[in-house]
């Protein structure tokens, strides 16, 4: 069984794993803490043994995904591909993390203008 997407920080990680309540964890990216609270998640699984997969905005948490132990699955969706200057291209079923600073993500204007809602 895999849950984690509503854990408030670490703490309820680490309390869903003393309970015995989960198999594998996926903590949301904007839910746990942010790249802090992942990085104490990150460590938790990895001390429980535990893999870890993302729940939601993959721009963010592949490069986190990246850094953690027991990295696992990547949940993928492209919802960002319409208004970002370039979109992410899957090569063999895997999200290339981008080399430019932070995430790499850039939004293209003229898009975000077209589907802005006054």
């Amino acid at each position: 069984m895999q849950i984690g997407e509503n854990f408030d920080g670490p703490k309820d990680l680490l309390r869903a794993l003393q309970a015995q309540a989960c198999d594998l964890v996926m903590p949301d990216v904007a839910r746990i803490g942010g790249v802090t609270g992942w990085m104490q998640a990150a460590g938790v699984a990895e001390a429980h043994g535990i893999p870890m997969s993302s729940h939601l905005m993959p721009e963010v948490s592949a490069h986190l995904l990246a850094a953690t132990p027991t990295c696992h699955w990547l949940e993928y969706v492209d919802w960002t591909d319409a208004i970002a200057q370039e979109p992410v291209k899957i090569v063999d079923g895997c999200w290339p993390t981008s080399e430019k600073p932070g995430t790499g993500l850039a939004w293209n204007p003229e898009a975000v203008a077209r589907y802005r809602i006054p």
